[in-house]
């Protein structure tokens, strides 16, 4: 077997790559690292809290086993960092990406991307509204400063296409300027985490869907099954282990080709029983409503009141309290700045939850019951 070290090298200036938006004067070297600094600065970070109460794919669940974004966001660190340490790949750069990889999520998932697209009249991607988050809405508007790596990593990580090997492009950009979701990531690093968010969610789905019943194990294609397994846990072990062997021999990040035509039949698979089911899109009209809803009435109360937060207190909810605020420690980021970004921004960080409640709160305020 070939060794990693042979193919696995990175060609990009290290300096580059470790690169922060900003140095402040005298900055000492961080004793954790460059990558493992990013690590913590994001677990630490309000959007990564948030993500607990974010739809993976089942819509707010209940269920304490049903898995939510923020434990995605960990699967997909723990499996990238596993293969690149198969690899002699920097794993604390891999664990930061996988950890800051789904931060611009909206609420509701991949439909809330669909309902967003919808309101702002064009195409809203979790990718670069990603790094958006780290970079600008974070800390109030001063953002992360996430090294470029990780940066990269976040805004290319795109976990929709099933590409069967992938090499990094190794190309320089200014990462703010990215407007193509296939643009591909500067590092193998970065290529691992692209891979691993497919890993991560194919068979945890699966599995959540079964205990949903809305499939079974038995349903599975059985020529699926026969390579990959009929469990989470199965289906993991196999496709790393496949993806570090294949690598290993062929000196691109990919499957072979057994595991990745069995991939491409879950893939399917998945679309037809559990996206696609009945019962997933029964609610799609119901959360258009919902955040449809609360974006009209953030645009609404900006008309009404600007940036005069003391303002927003007259209205009969908290959601507005709660606005104004975000626009008072806001206020730098967006002077200048129409008041629709400050609306979007607000409505795509919320959880399921919070959507859920607000929407409740503006049709029928908590003081019209003590009034009436």
């Amino acid at each position: 077997m070939a060794s990693s070290n042979l193919f696995f090298h990175n060609p990009l200036d290290s300096a580059l790559l470790k690169s922060r938006r900003s140095v402040k004067p005298g900055e000492k070297s961080d004793p954790r690292g460059n990558y493992f600094r990013d690590v913590t600065a994001i677990i630490h970070s309000y959007p990564f809290r948030r993500l607990k109460h974010k739809t993976q794919v089942f819509y707010a669940p209940k269920n304490d086993h049903i898995c939510t974004r923020i434990e995605h966001v960990m699967h997909v660190a723990s499996i990238a960092s596993t293969i690149c340490r198969a690899l002699d790949l920097n794993s604390d750069l891999a664990w930061a990406i996988g950890l800051g990889h789904d931060l611009g999520h909206t609420p509701f998932g991949h439909l809330g991307e669909r309902i967003l697209s919808s309101l702002s009249g064009k195409k809203f991607s979790h990718e670069l509204y990603s790094l958006k988050t780290v970079d600008c809405l974070t800390m109030y508007g001063k953002g992360l400063n996430l090294t470029y790596a990780v940066r990269d990593g976040i805004v290319n990580h795109c976990g929709e296409r099933f590409e069967q090997s992938l090499r990094p492009d190794f190309t320089v950009r200014k990462l703010e300027e990215i407007t193509d979701r296939g643009c591909l990531p500067a590092t193998w690093e970065g290529i691992a985490v692209r891979f691993s968010d497919k890993i991560a969610y194919l068979g945890r789905d699966f599995e959540d869907a079964c205990h949903l019943q809305l499939t079974t194990a038995d349903s599975l294609p059985p020529a699926a099954a026969r390579v990959l397994g009929t469990t989470n846990a199965q289906m993991i072990n196999t496709m790393v282990c496949d993806i570090i062997e294949t690598s290993l021999q062929t000196g691109e990040i990919g499957f072979s080709d057994p595991v990745y035509e069995a991939m491409q039949m879950l893939v399917r698979f998945n679309y037809e029983q559990i996206y696609r089911n009945p019962k997933m899109t029964a609610y799609h009209d119901n959360f258009e409503r919902i955040l449809t809803t609360i974006y009209d009435y953030l645009l609404n109360l900006m008309q009404k009141y600007g940036r005069d937060s003391a303002r927003y207190t007259e209205e009969p909810n908290s959601l507005a309290a709660h606005f104004a605020d975000y626009l008072q420690k806001m206020a730098e980021y967006y002077t200048g700045k129409p008041d629709d970004e400050a609306a979007f921004d607000y409505l795509a960080g919320m959880t399921d939850d919070y959507a859920i409640d607000c929407v409740s709160e503006i049709m029928l305020p908590k003081s019209f019951q003590i009034k009436f």
